[in-house]
């Protein structure tokens, strides 16, 4: 098989498994509490991570990380996973999955925002353009369509959903600058994170015996949504011709969510839903398109 068609069959499997972690979100959600989930979750992942870390030999690697290193991976694995999963999972909690999963994807708007703000960039008009367009789909998916009479169904939730893809954003600038090996990034930072999870379920709420129903959600969601499906992405973007052969299939995986949500959730999918899901990607399209033609 040619190494493109390889992308695209790594790319596509990568999509596909996200599409479905919204709804594996909510299900599990039902068996246990946020920060259970994210426990278990977590310590999934980081397991999954290791034994790809000692398959692709690069445990050594792990193990000369200076002390900078570590503590970059310290700082990180604040972000993500604790903080970042911790506040996500407590919007899917709050909030029917069709609303939850398009407020997280406006972090690229979210990364565009941050940047003026940390980095000083200049923002030009089709950025402006589009940070608008994305933010009138939360408003439309937050009022449920009712934009007049302007009441949020559930502030709380929709706060966090956004919050989350605030911090994934400031994750990512971070993230970027370090230019360490993903995999082992990711191993490090999923080590410090499990342990600020674990400490802080110890001193709120230590769980009690989980079902089989939750722990199998658990290791579903940590494989698929924070371990070995990142792998399958790094792989696609190694054997693709360019980063945008296949980068674009990621926006299939919001829209495939929603029908997954429907059919594995049980949610009715509201009109209003399909229509601020359009405008939030619709603008962060704008925005990468508009960032393209400035850079070239």
């Amino acid at each position: 098989m040619e190494r493109q068609r390889q992308a695209y069959v790594y790319a596509l499997l990568t999509v596909l498994l996200w599409s479905t972690v919204a709804s594996a979100f909510k299900i599990t959600l039902r068996h246990l509490e946020f920060h259970h989930l994210l426990l278990y979750a977590a310590a999934v992942s980081m397991t999954a991570l290791f034994f790809i870390c000692l398959a692709q030999g690069k445990l050594s690697l792990v193990l000369q990380s200076t002390k900078g290193e570590i503590f970059r991976s310290a700082l990180l694995g604040l972000l993500n996973p604790f903080l970042y999963y911790l506040i996500l999972f407590k919007s899917y909690a709050l909030l029917p999955a069709q609303e939850a999963q398009p407020l997280n994807y406006t972090w690229p708007i979210m990364l565009v925002l941050l940047s003026t703000v940390v980095l000083r960039q200049r923002i030009g008009m089709k950025s402006v353009a589009a940070i608008l367009i994305s933010f009138l789909g939360v408003f439309v998916i937050s009022t449920r369509g009712d934009l007049l009479g302007f009441r949020f169904t559930n502030p709380l939730g929709a706060v966090l959903a956004l919050s989350s893809s605030l911090l994934w954003a400031t994750f990512w600038i971070m993230n970027v600058k370090d230019r360490r090996d993903e995999v082992v990034k990711l191993l490090l930072n999923f080590f410090f994170g499990f342990l600020y999870t674990l400490l802080t379920v110890a001193l709120l709420a230590p769980p009690g015996r989980p079902s089989w129903q939750g722990l199998a959600g658990a290791a579903y969601v940590g494989l698929f949504e924070m371990g070995i499906t990142f792998v399958f992405w790094l792989k696609a973007l190694s054997l693709s011709r360019t980063t945008a052969d296949v980068s674009h299939l990621v926006y299939l995986s919001p829209f495939l969510s929603l029908v997954v949500i429907h059919f594995a959730v049980g949610e009715e999918i509201r009109v209003a839903t399909w229509i601020g899901l359009s405008l939030i990607m619709g603008g962060v399209l704008i925005q990468e398109l508009g960032g393209r033609s400035s850079c070239g």
